[in-house]
């Protein structure tokens, strides 16, 4: 009987039910939208960082990371690869070389960080051969090619084809000196990183350097990224002492945290527009049902008592929210998977973003079930919230009282 009488009242009431249903149901839908999309650009913005350069997993030295230098280089590199080749979960890994050093031109010097690597590994590892703008990328049989930051070319004002004069240390810390000729430009969009880095083969690297079998540390990428504390652990574990395998997470604990902050931030913003949709929302109900307080009444002198008056306005709006939440699931839900899927693009906004690792002009959303489910939830709860005050207002009203009220 109740739901009947619930039912027939929304039905009545269609103002109120409109009203009611499309301020759930679009604040819903705003709410699931928004979060898919803030989700989706911090997921990407990460993962670009990751697959241009650091990737999930690398194993140093104790004391490189906050030292460097040649002091804390690791000097048995062939080891620590055949832990990661028999380690399970680790899809390919490779050694780098990182070195400080002047590169020169008849027209002006620059201090850089020279990286040696290993060309058809970083193929596998990172973005570094598709984010070429100019000439070729690195080959496993290069001696002295260089493969330059297109901010470092311009400030080099060197171009493909050109020599540059590298002057360094070795090692073994004597003087390191060789030319070099530029025969790839790369651009990834993190303006630092394009300003201040150049890449060579290791192989022939390590002859200059003296450093065979060294390396600043190994960077691996793994199978199933939300698997690797397990990889970490597996790889910590057979590591000797004084090594220690670091995962992407602590590598870009700075970006992480600046993300959580835009996430809070973003959450905040929300939170504000909910506060306000729940006073409408509050303020609507009480105008509504207080204008029904002789109905309502009605109804207590006919024998429904005081619960029996709060169950019937409760349910009414569990109806309207029920059905206005769950239409903005069944739209918000395909939205985000579709744009997950088929990312939006924005012209211009990498260019406009490229200092917080925006590489491309793709904005994904996340689609995930559990998050769309919350969001749901917070906006139903606040629904049925809204109602509570008006309902404890007109159960104040003796039935008499009720029905003589204007």
């Amino acid at each position: 009987m109740m739901f009947g009488l619930a039912l027939k009242n929304i039905l009545h009431y269609k103002g109120r039910t409109v009203v009611t249903f499309a301020l759930t149901f679009f604040s819903s839908l705003l709410f699931i939208v928004y979060v898919a999309l803030m989700d989706g650009s911090h997921a990407h913005m990460l993962k670009s960082a990751l697959d241009i350069y650091e990737n999930a997993l690398h194993i140093y030295k104790k004391g490189y990371r906050e030292e460097g230098g040649y002091d804390y280089l690791l000097t048995d590199v062939s080891a620590e690869e055949a832990l990661l080749a028999r380690t399970e979960g680790i899809a390919a890994y490779a050694p780098r070389l990182e070195s400080f050093a002047l590169l020169s031109t008849p027209r002006d010097s620059v201090g850089a960080m020279v990286v040696g690597i290993n060309p058809g590994g970083e193929r596998r590892l990172s973005k570094m051969a598709e984010a070429r703008r100019e000439g070729r990328y690195l080959e496993d049989n290069d001696t002295n090619a260089l493969y330059i930051g297109s901010e470092l070319a311009v400030r080099l004002k060197v171009g493909v084809g050109d020599t540059v004069a590298l002057i360094g240390t070795a090692t073994d810390d004597s003087f390191a000196a060789e030319n070099f000729r530029v025969v790839g430009i790369f651009k990834t969009g993190l303006f630092e990183f394009d300003a201040s880095s150049a890449f060579v083969n290791k192989a022939y690297y390590d002859t200059l350097m003296l450093s065979g079998d060294m390396a600043s540390y190994i960077v691996a990428s793994v199978d199933d990224l939300t698997a690797l504390p397990q990889t970490v652990n597996a790889v910590q574990a057979g590591l000797a002492e004084g090594l220690e395998a670091v995962p992407w997470t602590v590598l870009m604990h700075a970006q992480v945290e600046a993300m959580e902050v835009d996430s809070v931030f973003g959450y905040i913003s929300m939170g504000v527009f909910f506060v306000v949709i729940f006073f409408v929302i509050m303020i609507f109900s009480f105008l509504n049902i207080v204008g029904r307080t002789r109905e309502l009444g009605m109804l207590r002198a006919i024998g429904l008592s005081p619960r029996n008056v709060s169950a019937l306005l409760l349910l009414e709006m569990l109806l309207i929210a029920t059905a206005a939440v769950g239409l903005s699931v069944a739209v918000g839900a395909p939205i985000a998977w579709y744009f997950e899927l088929h990312p939006m693009v924005i012209e211009g906004i990498a260019e406009a973003y490229r200092d917080y690792g925006i590489v491309d002009d793709q904005i994904p959303m996340r689609f995930d079930w559990f998050t769309i489910g919350w969001n749901a939830g917070v906006v139903f709860a606040l629904n049925m919230l809204a109602v509570l005050y008006p309902i404890a207002v007109v159960k104040r009203y003796t039935p008499v009282e009720a029905m003589h009220h204007v």
